[in-house]
Formats: C-alpha cells, sequence, structure tokens
C-alpha cells in the first residue's frame, strides 16, 4: 500500500489499495487482522490502480488520482459508487499520479504532463483548465511521487526521486513552490544532495508544528526528518481582483 491518510473528523484511516482497485477504510484503533469498516470498489468508481490520495476532513471528499485524472468521492461513501465529480480531458493536462489537497485556500495540486504541477480550484469538475502551471527547466521538476501541502505558508512541497538507472547520479531532492506561482519558476526551498543521504524519496509529510519535513526513502527503506524553519513562515493570502 503506498498512502494512507487519517480522518481526524470519524477516526478512521483510509488506505488506497492498487491491487484490489479500492479504497479501504479502517477503525483509527484498527489493529491485527481486522476487516475494513467500508470499501469504495467497482466498476461504477472508475477506480484503477488507485496508489495515492488525499482528503478533505470538513468537506468530507476524497480525490484519488485514477485513470488520468482525479475522482473526487464522498469521504463516507461505501460499496460500487460512482464519484461525486471528476477532473478529466484534454484541457486539464494530465492530472494524476499524486494529489494533495489545500483545505484553506480551497485549491489542490497534482503533478501533470511534461514534468509539471497543476494547481486547480478545489471545486474543479470535468475538463477543467488548471488555474497555474508550474512548468520548465527553472524547476528541475522530474518525475513525482508524491506532494503535500503547507496551507499557512501557501507552499506546495514534492518528493523527486529522480531518475533512476542513468549513468549520471539521479536528482533526488524535495522542492517546494509557491501555489501562487506559474511558469519556469526555480522551487523556492530545495532540500537535496550528499548530505541529505537520499537515494529515492518516495514520499513526504509536513509537521508545522516543529517546523519539521519528514521523508520516506525507497533505497535506504528508512525515514528521515529534516528540519527546515525558514519553510513554516505562514504568509498573508493574496489579494482579491478588482
Amino acid at each position: 500500500m503506498h498512502d494512507v491518510r487519517h480522518d481526524p473528523v470519524r477516526d478512521e484511516l483510509i488506505v488506497a489499495n492498487p491491487f484490489a482497485a479500492a479504497i479501504l477504510i479502517f477503525r483509527g484503533g484498527a489493529n491485527g487482522q481486522e476487516a475494513p469498516i467500508r470499501i469504495i470498489q467497482g466498476p461504477r468508481t472508475q477506480l484503477s490502480n488507485p496508489q495515492r490520495m488525499d482528503i478533505h476532513p470538513t468537506r468530507r471528499e476524497l480525490f484519488v488520482p485514477s485513470g488520468g485524472g482525479i475522482l473526487v468521492f464522498d469521504l463516507d461513501a461505501s460499496g460500487d459508487v460512482a464519484p461525486k465529480r471528476v477532473i478529466r480531458g484534454p484541457d486539464t493536462q494530465g492530472p494524476g499520479g499524486s494529489v494533495a489537497v489545500d483545505p484553506i485556500n480551497n485549491l489542490i495540486a497534482t503533478p501533470g504532463r511534461n514534468r509539471s504541477i497543476l494547481i486547480f480550484d478545489l471545486m474543479a469538475n470535468g475538463n477543467a483548465r488548471p488555474l497555474r502551471v508550474i512548468r520548465g527547466p527553472n524547476t528541475q521538476i522530474d518525475r513525482i511521487n508524491q506532494m503535500a501541502i503547507y496551507p499557512q505558508g501557501r507552499l506546495v512541497v514534492v518528493a523527486m526521486p529522480g531518475v533512476q538507472g542513468l549513468v549520471e547520479p539521479p536528482r533526488v531532492f524535495i522542492g517546494a513552490w509557491s501555489l501562487d506561482d506559474e511558469g519556469d519558476v526555480a522551487p523556492k526551498f530545495a532540500i537535496g544532495g550528499e548530505a541529505t543521504t537520499m537515494k529515492k524519496s518516495f514520499s513526504v509529510a509536513l509537521d508545522p508544528d516543529h517546523q519539521d519535513v519528514i521523508v520516506s526513502d525507497m533505497r535506504l527503506n528508512g525515514v528521515m526528518t529534516f528540519h527546515v524553519p525558514e519553510m513554516f513562515q505562514p504568509v498573508p493570502a493574496p489579494a482579491a481582483p478588482r
């Protein structure tokens, strides 16, 4: 299983299961060989090899990249249910692979085609155009494994494992961009290099209370914590257009 989320409202664990093409929901206190309390699975769900996901606990929504788009379900759904929204189509620029939800600024971030980060409105539906696209050589964006959002700082933080197997060492790093960035923009913050010991970053989580970035690494089979206080500085929301 490549992703898990905790729903603090109902104290439940949500797990993406790619092999069963399903989302499994367990009690928060589940232990041992315990069956899920709900399963989202079946042809109406449109789920196909779900690897990553994110939730909006207060809106009670579940976001799952699948089938070349993002499926949005009711977080309390169960069984063979259709998604309530689907972000998919040629104008979306290929969202999927991972997703991060910003419940404060009402945005979602996801990888896009041609080594990019796409920023969508939280309520995007159908063949929606992204609000902003971060793409270009200065971004140094390569393959994206997972992303997380720090809403108070309007940052999207991305784990990039690098392209493995090349003659040159892969570019493995954690990059952070403003959710307001657009175009060929270098990351505001980057964690990388030999001193980090990272070999193939797999996932990233944020601990704003301690100003830490937590990274799991597939090659090291371990978890590393980086203290990055400069990354966790709240910023005011941009002024509304007149």
